[in-house]
């Protein structure tokens, strides 16, 4: 049973990535000190996915509050159906219509930078992809055969995957290469990734609200237990100095 245990262990971690694309993840170099990169994250949420994608574990004020933006303003620019700033971000899909429209019910993303990590989600935003198989047009390198539209193809463009023809043993191989744009998006390549960082900032930021509060006391506690153990190590030679 010890075996079995040990086995499962060493082989659930491939397993879950196995089942993504097995796509190599780009590195998201996000800073949740950047307030103009979080507030920037906060409109495209509430433009882009708010629509499909609650944050029912968040609310507007605490929100507000962290990213410095004036509860007039964020009323004004990220709350778009009447509610209150104590309330939670959510939508008005109703979910039996989303399981119809979409094979399942779009999930909460309050959490999903904790769940998917932020490498995930800014490699999954930038890898879309037309595939006039799939129901929505679209396939992604990190999400195969996924049941979401290119809901930010506003902004990018049309992407394509893009290969190049390769020599192997002899034989001529397409080998892909990247995800290119038609460039019919509002935003050049450079400013696309930028906004998706910035998107992927914020849901990071909603995982772990306290986040940077937390890490401050953390390191304050360090130094604390540190000074703590030379006055305890000083006590201590004190006490034996004697018996020594």
């Amino acid at each position: 049973m010890k075996k079995l245990i040990l086995v499962l262990a060493f082989l659930l971690p491939n397993a879950v990535f196995a089942a993504g694309g097995g796509a190599h993840l780009d590195t998201a170099n996000y800073d949740l000190t950047d307030k103009a990169s979080l507030q920037s994250g906060a409109m495209l949420f509430q433009n882009y996915c708010l629509g499909c994608h609650q944050m029912q574990y968040q609310r507007y004020q605490r929100a507000f509050e962290d990213l410095d933006v004036p509860v007039e303003l964020g009323q004004a620019n990220l709350q778009f159906t009447g509610e209150k700033p104590g309330e939670f971000i959510k939508n008005g899909m109703p979910a039996d219509s989303a399981a119809k429209w979409f094979g399942a019910p779009p999930p909460d993303l309050t959490l999903v930078a904790r769940v998917r990590g932020a490498d995930w989600l800014y490699t999954y935003l930038r890898t879309f992809y037309v595939d006039e198989s799939r129901p929505f047009g679209v396939n992604n390198l990190v999400f195969p055969e996924v049941g979401m539209p290119h809901v930010l193809q506003e902004l990018q463009g049309v992407p394509s995957k893009t290969t190049e023809a390769h020599m192997v043993d002899g034989e001529m191989v397409e080998r892909y290469v990247g995800i290119k744009s038609d460039g019919s998006g509002v935003l050049s390549p450079e400013e696309y990734d930028t906004a998706v960082l910035d998107l992927v900032n914020y849901l990071v930021y909603t995982g772990e609200p306290s986040r940077l509060e937390s890490e401050s006391i953390g390191r304050w506690v360090i130094v604390f237990l540190l000074v703590f153990f030379v006055l305890i190590y000083l006590l201590k030679k004190e006490y034996w100095r004697d018996v020594h």
